[in-house]
């Protein structure tokens, strides 16, 4: 299928069971690439490194690991003129990402898929000078992010996602924003601000369209009020119907473009990667990344 492609793996995500994943990996795709050249992560910004430094003969990159690692690598993707098509294997512990592209969580049949797939042009977002695969927030899922255990995290794997979740929703403080989409402007309070690109989170599905990586859109959802209400309504519906949220502390609405400015700065977390901070500006890669995905 492809005479020169690269494997970029993680063998901190994920930790347990990581050799396996690679040698799964392995044993699919060497067999039908002639050239296929292994890369590893040894430290933070690695992955971007390595993907802008790639040359034009690679016609494909393969990604082993989790969220934080593909947000690295698009980081780096992005940047070339020419970037290859892309393969998610889930690596990591939630894999969100390659959830909302339908890869299958088991490597073997998540590589199969890739090779026997096809290459789609999809969204991607972009906040500020850098982009994201899967999400952009701040608020309460940014401190999610900051609570959760990194020795809960090896062990718990995702449960750990879900116990962080919990312990944040009891301290969760409102804060003041504007925001500016289509010439609107919104002034008020919230505990969390969602623009999501994928349909995944924390490995629970988001109550959005099947189109939501390829409707030229971001979903933005403002969330007022912290609660298990909001749980069961973020997370509980799985119907493929248009979205109208019950809660009246959850404002849903789609944009191109957006800013959001906080009363003080607030951290950012892009696909579970803390290190930007407000004010934002957002909206889509103007030249979509062709990523793999199975056969429709």
């Amino acid at each position: 299928m492809f005479r020169k492609a690269l494997l970029i793996y993680n063998h901190h995500a994920g930790k347990a069971g990581a050799d396996k994943r690679l040698g799964d990996a392995v044993a699919v795709l060497a067999p039908h690439i002639a050239e296929l050249v292994l890369r590893q992560i040894e430290s933070p910004g690695d992955g971007e490194r390595i993907c802008r430094s790639l040359s034009s003969e690679t016609e494909a990159v393969f990604i082993l690991g989790g969220d934080g690692t593909v947000h690295e690598c698009m980081n780096g993707l992005a940047s070339l003129s020419h970037p290859p098509s892309v393969g998610i294997l889930p690596g990591g512990t939630c894999n969100d990402f390659s959830r909302s592209l339908g890869i299958p969580q088991d490597i073997p049949e998540a590589a199969r898929m890739l090779l026997e797939g096809m290459s789609r042009s999809l969204d991607i977002g972009v906040v500020n000078d850098r982009v994201f695969t899967n999400f952009c927030g701040i608020g309460l899922i940014t401190e999610t992010s900051e609570n959760i255990d990194p020795t809960l995290k090896s062990s718990l794997g995702k449960l750990s996602y879900f116990i962080s979740t919990l312990q944040t929703l009891r301290s969760a403080q409102p804060f003041r924003f504007t925001m500016v989409s289509s010439g609107e402007r919104r002034e008020e309070e919230a505990v969390m601000i969602l623009v999501a690109n994928g349909r995944y989170l924390g490995t629970h599905p988001l109550p959005l369209q099947p189109d939501s990586l390829c409707d030229g859109h971001l979903d933005v959802l403002i969330i007022r009020e912290a609660g298990l209400p909001l749980l069961k309504e973020l997370l509980a519906r799985k119907s493929e119907e248009p979205w109208e949220p019950k809660d009246k502390a959850i404002d849903y609405f789609r944009a191109t473009s957006l800013t959001i400015q906080t009363h003080e700065p607030m951290k950012v977390d892009t696909d579970g990667e803390i290190y930007l901070q407000t004010p934002i500006e957002l909206s889509l890669l103007s030249t979509p990344l062709k990523l793999l995905v199975g056969a429709e």
